[in-house]
């Protein structure tokens, strides 16, 4: 059934994904007031003076749109529960690739700008992210729980 609990963390994945995306994900201050650099799911910019410098990150957030679709695909999958596991699974490794992504652009671009002893600060999008992983995590455990009753209900038959 749909109104089973790990559709609604399913759901809110989904939901976060959509939060990941709207919001930036990091930024840090430069050394100069008004110079500052940001990390979206969709670019990384940084300015010097009056020049600003922009990466394009589509990859980040085409990792972002797939989690948040095969969320919400799996919702739709809850009489297969080993397919809806699986799901589970790609998602896992999706948002776990998103977050070496993250922390690759973080620790590598972030150290050359500004202050190297500042790291920046991580913002709405980073936590959403990380929201994301607890969520599937949940999701996941209660799918193998529903697996693990439904076994148990054949062998008693």
């Amino acid at each position: 059934m749909i109104q089973r609990i790990q559709s609604v963390f399913l759901f809110l994945i989904s939901a976060a994904m959509g939060v990941a995306l709207a919001n930036p994900i990091w930024e840090k201050p430069g050394m100069q007031p008004g110079e500052e650099a940001e990390l979206t799911p969709l670019q990384y910019t940084y300015e010097q003076g009056v020049t600003t410098f922009t990466t394009p990150l589509w990859y980040l957030g085409g990792l972002l749109v797939i989690v948040a679709l095969l969320a919400l695909f799996a919702i739709f999958q809850y009489k297969k529960r080993l397919l809806q596991m699986g799901l589970c699974a790609a998602n896992a490794i999706l948002l776990t690739a998103s977050m070496g992504v993250i922390l690759y652009n973080v620790l590598i671009n972030g150290k050359t700008y500004g202050n190297p002893a500042d790291q920046g600060s991580f913002l709405t999008g980073f936590w959403a992210i990380v929201g994301a992983l607890v969520l599937n995590a949940l999701a996941n455990r209660f799918i193998r729980r529903d697996e693990k009753l439904v076994r148990e209900s054949n062998r008693i038959r």
